[in-house]
């Protein structure tokens, strides 16, 4: 979680039988791991290479209703090509002076039977329609992405999959929006494949500690459930727990990572990616303190507390039967961890004990994914800088993760500027190790929330609603789709289970501290399930 850097109660403010069933838990990380799908393409889907016409909208110009190789319907007045396209001259655009609803539709048909993928470059100032990206009539269920917003005015790549059984298959790109509205559309491919999100997971590691202390949970309908079960049928697959080496009041130590683990891996099936803070605190880009029983080690001495500390947990983890799938060593570590020793200012000594973590880890558990994590950045080169260091420096990992939240790190560009150099730049897979968004700005206890009206200012393309933090999972989650060569491997949504709970607060050393995370959960403060639940539904 980013911390903000005027100190540490704002800082938070910135800021988330068993062969059987190791194997069918390991199968999303592998797949995406392998760079593959969860549903394996026909050796003979790649025989055939459907063509679109007039894929870019250059064939006519500027000016052109139901630009050529295209149909429309609905308000057709509002389909066109004119200037500024993506790569060429031209683009498709949905626009109107009233309210309109329109679809621009070409079916391909003669296509071998198989996963294919559309891919789309779209951008939109619409924060109130609906508009988005199909494949119909190819035989199966019609699916569906959604044209997110960026206020920045950029352009943005999403995806979208179907299995098509019918050899044929109709693309449409379509908008509903009121006057004045308007939605681009440009550089259309349709290619053998298919792109799933292998996870869509939560971190949840104030579950436990909330439960003790009275917190419960509703789901949509008013039923009371457990929380883990509400989001399991909501579609998470997956769930994030940081463990802290020896904090104040014992929130987040190893007793509750353990008791957490058992219930989200033994009693709901969720396979588990373990967050090492190396800390008695929170861990982020501006803080990194060395924990109190490690304060006055050499480098030396740290390399093996980091070795010996690593294995413990994750053999702990597997010895009750709880292995995690991935483990992060370390949180946001743009600028290192454990300070001063392990500061990014000598990345010898980073990378040290980076290695020993990571070897701590591996010797618990050979198979677990290793995770590189820090925070994102409006500056790829930043981000690639850091890891071509920890890789010339004999660091070895498997995963990139970036923690991303639109209204600190910039707009959906930014993310996918990101996420698609790094996955080109080391051929590794890439994931959003955190992301939030607040369904309100009010508050439901006495701690400052980290994200208010006077502390942060919202991305315009999503309101500070229900709808708006659904919309900006859903719309993240559509990026890491589109990440190319199948190395999207999901996201995590930060926290969605930390509710104003009397007693979880956010601060180990303050046991009256909120959680100021509430109004970005995803349970209201009633405790029911909101419409982001729905949002990690597979794609």
């Amino acid at each position: 979680m980013t911390r903000h850097p005027s100190g540490p109660r704002d800082a938070r403010r910135r800021r988330r039988q068993h062969f059987n069933r190791s194997l069918t838990l390991a199968l999303p990380l592998a797949a995406a791991l392998a760079a593959t799908t969860l549903a394996a393409v026909p050796a003979s889907a790649t025989t055939s290479t459907p063509t679109i016409a007039n894929a870019g909208f250059e064939a006519d110009g500027s000016g052109v209703a139901s630009p050529s190789g295209w149909s429309s319907s609905g308000t057709t007045s509002a389909d066109y090509t004119e200037s500024g396209g993506h790569s060429g001259s031209y683009r498709l655009s949905h626009w109107a002076s009233s309210a309109y609803a329109v679809d621009t539709y070409q079916t391909i048909s003669n296509i071998t039977n198989g996963y294919y993928t559309l891919g789309v470059y779209v951008r939109s100032n619409d924060t109130g329609g609906s508009n988005y990206i199909s494949l119909s009539g190819c035989g199966s269920s019609t699916k569906t992405t959604y044209v997110p917003v960026d206020s920045d005015g950029n352009w943005l790549h999403i995806v979208d999959y179907v299995y098509v059984s019918a050899n044929k298959c109709t693309i449409n790109l379509y908008s509903s929006s009121a006057a004045n509205a308007w939605t681009n559309y440009d550089d259309v491919t349709f290619t053998a494949g298919s792109a799933p999100v292998a996870i869509r997971g939560g971190d949840t590691s104030s579950l436990y500690r909330g439960e003790q202390l009275g917190g419960v949970y509703y789901d949509s309908s008013g039923t009371k459930q457990n929380a883990l079960q509400i989001l399991k049928n909501g579609g998470m697959n997956y769930v994030r727990l940081r463990v802290w080496v020896n904090p104040q009041d014992g929130m987040n130590n190893e007793a509750t990572l353990l008791a957490s683990a058992k219930q989200a891996y033994s009693t709901y099936g969720l396979p588990i990616l373990l967050d090492l803070h190396y800390s008695d605190t929170w861990a982020d880009p501006g803080h990194q303190t060395t924990p109190a029983a490690w304060s006055a080690d050499t480098l030396s001495q740290l390399e093996s507390q980091v070795y010996a500390y690593s294995k413990q947990v994750v053999g702990d983890l597997v010895a009750q039967g709880t292995p995690p799938a991935m483990v992060q060593v370390g949180n946001e570590i743009n600028g290192g961890m454990l300070w001063p020793d392990g500061s990014t200012s000598n990345w010898s000594q980073l990378a040290a004990l980076l290695k020993q973590g990571v070897a701590g880890v591996r010797a618990a558990r050979s198979s677990t994914k290793i995770v590189l994590h820090l925070a994102a950045s409006d500056s790829l080169s930043t981000l690639e800088s850091w890891y071509s260091t920890a890789i010339s420096d004999g660091v070895s990992f498997d995963v990139i993760g970036i923690s991303y939240y639109d209204y600190w790190h910039g707009r959906l560009d930014v993310l996918q500027t990101d996420l698609n150099g790094l996955a080109a730049k080391y051929g590794k897979p890439v994931m959003v190790a955190e992301t939030a968004y607040p369904w309100t700005m009010a508050n439901a206890d006495s701690e400052t929330n980290s994200v208010t009206s006077s502390n942060t200012t919202l991305d315009p393309g999503y309101a500070a609603s229900s709808a708006g933090q659904a919309a900006n999972l859903r719309d993240v989650l559509s990026i890491v789709q589109a990440v190319p060569n199948g190395l999207g491997l999901g996201a995590f949504y930060w926290e969605p289970t930390w509710t104003a709970v009397a007693g979880n607060g956010w601060d180990p050393t303050n046991a009256s501290s909120g959680d100021g995370w509430e109004n970005q959960a995803a349970f209201d403060f009633g405790d029911k399930a909101l419409p982001v639940v729905g949002q990690f539904a597979a794609r």
